[in-house]
């Protein structure tokens, strides 16, 4: 038996289901203890390690920008190390030490945290450092002398007066360059609104050292546009602006506007960066590769405190009350309904108990199976009873006939004259008959039903069939009728099919009133003989349709045998079709007759008879 079953009915997926609601319900509980008592020391100990890597780069690339080389570098290295407890080694590119907090032949880690170089950066080691790619603290030639820095210190109080009076607050900034400069509130420089009496210009004016630089910065950037073919119509000239990385504003000052986002403006400002870097190059430290290590540091540990320890036997306990409940949950639903199908497998056969059907899964299923096991079996105790009843009958007829006349003629009170005799013969061919068919079907049920097949032409057995029930068929005034398409070929046993054959013309006839026709047919059919036996009688009750098949059936409940036979007829064929491997149906429509329908493998036809005349 097979019925369709969702799959999440299956008893198998909802025990996987439930070991995996377990397993993920432990292994929740245990990443949240973790998560629990770690998150928050990882999270501090991560914040404060990043911190602290910005803040070294920070200060490693500030040392770098002020001065050539890391020979000086030691000292500071130690002092960082010292006050944050992490080991710190600089680096060249190929590994070779310029100074190392730790001892000498310690192993570096194997990955660099940063690279140290104050002319390419891109972290936030100083404001305005993204920008420019330059950290702002790599000044160069451009810084001032204490005279030029006092100089510009005093004009930059002077604008800042100025701007006072005019109900602008302003501050004073240093630049690492030693420039005074003036900020807003925010430290943003006094880019903005300029009061015309404070316009003087002077404290934007380059002094001679930064004018200096600017002029050799210039002298480089016109050697680079001139190896990129870019010609302007006046000299290049470069503000104080461009070399301070504050601002990404066009670099070229000339008659010639250039748009920002040109592609000589990019060209241009390539140009400037890169002289830049070149004429800040002499003034900063090498290239370098930061290491940084644990040191003594604490390694975020988790805590087997007493606190620690209570929640996690107490997580612990939770998930196996949970499991336990879950797991006799589970058990008790499907135990249940196995142990009524137990106690009513133990039952009398007689009672035929049946259990009720509480779930759609495997146990569901198996529930119904026994259900109509025990409904089957009940239907078989009741045809074995009926087919008793009906064996009994069919006996005690002839059997009670042939014992009275008998009787009566050894009292004498009859004579035995030939047509009591046959009357007796009459009676013990239908006995003969009825054990002949019981035969048949007891040696089909047992499997030793024995066939002698051969090469036969349907046509040639429906003619011999035809032939042996035609004189009768006439004398009760029906016409017999054969219809062969073609010459089909079946691997059979010939007495067997006309047995089979035979049982149904010999049924068609008698459910046939005269006048009417039975017609054999045979043809081929995807690969199949298909026989067809139609009758125009009374036809079938759709409500016997389904009986029909059954060993004592008759359509006519008194048993009269002037209306049907033994009831084995139709039995017997479906045993002998089964045999030959094919299978009979009947279809009938109430006042127009009936259709026996059998369908047995096609045989390959014989080379003898393949151009051979029917």
């Amino acid at each position: 038996m097979s019925r369709a079953m969702p799959l999440r009915k299956s008893l198998l997926v909802r025990l996987l289901i439930t070991s995996v609601l377990i397993a993920l319900c432990s292994v929740a509980a245990t990443a949240w203890l973790a998560v629990q008592t770690t998150t928050r020391a990882i999270q501090e100990e991560q914040g404060q390690v990043l911190a602290e890597d910005m803040d070294i780069l920070r200060q490693l690339s500030g040392y770098a920008a002020g001065h050539p080389d890391w020979s000086g570098v030691a000292g500071t290295l130690r002092t960082i190390s010292h006050r944050t407890g992490r080991r710190i080694a600089l680096t060249s590119g190929d590994r070779t030490p310029f100074a190392d907090s730790a001892a000498r032949g310690t192993s570096l880690p194997p990955r660099a945290a940063a690279t140290v170089d104050p002319l390419r950066t891109d972290t936030y080691t100083e404001p305005g450092a993204q920008l420019a790619g330059v950290d702002p603290r790599a000044v160069g030639p451009y810084r001032l002398p204490t005279a030029e820095r006092l100089r510009v210190a005093k004009l930059a109080t002077v604008r800042q007066l100025c701007f006072a009076r005019n109900g602008i607050e302003t501050r004073l900034e240093r630049m690492p360059s030693g420039r005074t400069v003036l900020t807003d509130g925010d430290g943003r420089r006094d880019s903005g609104y300029v009061p015309t009496e404070c316009a003087d210009g002077l404290l934007n004016t380059p002094t001679p050292t930064e004018q200096k630089a600017l002029d050799a910065l210039s002298a480089l950037t016109r050697m680079c546009l001139d190896r990129h073919n870019v010609h302007l119509d006046h000299d290049v000239g470069l503000t104080l602006e461009a070399t301070s990385g504050a601002t990404p504003a066009p670099y070229l000052i000339g008659k010639r506007a250039v748009d920002q986002h040109g592609a000589l403006a990019r060209t241009a400002n390539a140009c400037v960066d890169d002289s830049r870097r070149r004429q800040l190059a002499p003034y900063v430290a090498p290239v370098a590769e930061l290491f940084l290590g644990t040191g003594d540091r604490p390694v975020p540990h988790f805590d087997m405190s007493t606190a620690n320890k209570a929640k996690v036997f107490g997580v612990a306990g939770l998930v196996l009350a949970l499991t336990v409940a879950v797991t006799a949950l589970v058990a008790t639903r499907l135990v249940r309904p196995l142990r009524a199908l137990t106690q009513a497998a133990q039952q009398p056969p007689e009672r035929h108990v049946r259990v009720p059907v509480t779930t759609q899964d495997e146990t569901g299923i198996l529930a119904l199976a026994f259900n109509e096991l025990t409904e089957r079996r009940e239907r078989m105790e009741a045809q074995r009873k009926a087919m008793v009843s009906d064996i009994a009958h069919e006996l005690r007829t002839p059997l009670t006939n042939i014992r009275g006349w008998l009787e009566v003629a050894r009292d004498g009170l009859v004579d035995p004259d030939p047509e009591l005799l046959s009357s007796l013969h009459e009676e013990a061919v239908v006995l003969q008959r009825v054990i002949d068919d019981l035969q048949d079907l007891a040696a089909a049920d047992a499997g030793t039903l024995r066939l002698h097949r051969e090469e036969v032409r349907a046509d040639e057995l429906l003619e011999q069939v035809a032939a042996a029930h035609r004189v009768g068929a006439e004398a009760a005034g029906i016409r017999l009728v054969t219809e062969v398409a073609g010459t089909p070929w079946l691997d059979a046993d010939p007495v067997r099919m006309r047995q089979a054959l035979g049982n149904l013309v010999s049924n068609a006839t008698r459910h046939t009133p005269a006048g009417g026709t039975v017609t054999l047919a045979a043809h081929d059919e995807d690969g199949q003989v298909v026989f067809e036996v139609a009758d125009t009688g009374a036809g079938i009750d759709p409500r016997d349709l389904a009986s029909v098949f059954d060993r004592f059936w008759r359509a006519e409940k008194s048993r009269s045998r002037r209306t049907g036979g033994s009831g084995l007829g139709l039995a017997i064929v479906r045993q002998l079709v089964a045999a030959h491997g094919g299978t009979v149906s009947v279809t009938s429509e109430v006042g127009t007759g009936t259709v026996f329908t059998l369908r047995l493998p096609c045989a390959r036809e014989p080379a003898s008879h393949a151009t051979g005349s029917g």
